[in-house]
């Protein structure tokens, strides 16, 4: 009898140790507030992966930043130290430089556009490309069309930029852009973007309304022009290794959470923007959209001309005949 009772402790303690082995628990970094409908999107997923593995595989969420900028985010993900990361796409063209072109001034008229090259060929012949960089693409959500803030005046034709200090992030595309139309581009870390346009350093940032409100920019910006200047997506991705290492079952698992996350990101993101908008004139802020997109447009066709040198010009065609 003794003998039993010790097998059968035994045998509990392998079968404990062995579901303890089986576990695994990946690390999903991002930058955004827990407000903000990527940290919702986030939680979805985690809660996706875990129903849809029976528990094997749990997602542990580090938001706004916790485990460093967009850049440390990325390299912590190559290197395994994270295993999942969420930022804006453009952070990662140092790595794929073609993946700029979805960056690119004017390129979608609208969102159906944005997402038919996204999720279509051209997107996937880009996503291939990360493989060589140690990272899987899990999808492509969305940041949102970009907009205009600042504290000097509405925007409503290109001069209106002139000698403007405009906060961009890395995006070379949106870097050419803005000095295109004369302002003077000025690269920050986001986290660094808020003190910036409280002391002065910059007087004006570009980003989709979502991150307008969940970074609370209306409280150091007066003015916001919808000029949708550009279309930025984010960059899903997990580690290579730690993908490839996963069961199948599980792989499967993680793909379809990603994108059910990444449609219902979306989704969400189209149906609350006329209600952030609201919000943030409610809040004080000046909103206008009269642009003069005609002129706009005119006066960035350098960029692309920019972006086709260094690059070619095949996914531009791809995508222009998708539209």
């Amino acid at each position: 009898m003794k003998l039993m009772r010790n097998l059968t402790l035994a045998s509990a303690f392998a079968l404990a140790a062995f579901a303890a082995q089986a576990q695994t628990t990946l690390r999903f970094a991002h930058p955004v507030p827990e407000g903000d409908l990527q940290h919702q999107m986030a939680t979805f997923f985690a809660d996706q992966v875990a129903e849809r593995t029976g528990g094997s595989v749990t997602v542990q969420i580090f938001p706004q930043g916790q485990l460093g900028n967009d850049g440390a985010m990325i390299d912590g993900t190559r290197s395994g130290i994270i295993d999942i990361v969420l930022v804006g796409l453009n952070n990662f063209t140092g790595l794929v430089p073609v993946s700029g072109v979805f960056e690119l001034p004017f390129m979608f008229p609208s969102r159906a556009d944005a997402y038919a090259a996204l999720d279509g060929e051209v997107g996937q012949e880009i996503a291939a490309k990360f493989s060589e960089h140690g990272l899987h693409v899990l999808g492509f959500p969305e940041n949102g069309f970009r907009t205009m803030t600042n504290s000097r005046g509405p925007i409503r034709v290109p001069e209106d930029l002139n000698g403007i200090n405009m906060r961009t992030n890395n995006s070379r595309a949106l870097n050419d852009m803005f000095a295109a139309l004369g302002a003077n581009p000025l690269q920050l870390p986001i986290a660094e973007l808020y003190t910036a346009l409280e002391t002065g350093v910059v007087n004006a940032q570009d980003h989709p309304v979502a991150i307008v409100l969940s970074f609370r920019y209306d409280e150091v910006q007066r003015y916001l022009t919808l000029t949708n200047h550009a279309y930025s997506a984010l960059g899903f991705m997990m580690n290579a290794n730690r993908f490839n290492g996963l069961s199948e079952s599980e792989q499967s698992a993680i793909m379809e959470a990603a994108a059910e996350a990444v449609a219902m990101q979306r989704d969400m993101a189209a149906e609350n923007e006329a209600a952030m908008v609201a919000e943030l004139e409610g809040r004080g802020m000046v909103v206008n959209s009269d642009i003069d997109a005609a002129a706009f447009q005119a006066a960035v066709t350098s960029v692309w001309d920019a972006f086709i040198a260094d690059n070619g010009d095949a996914e531009v065609n791809a995508i222009m005949a998708l539209q």
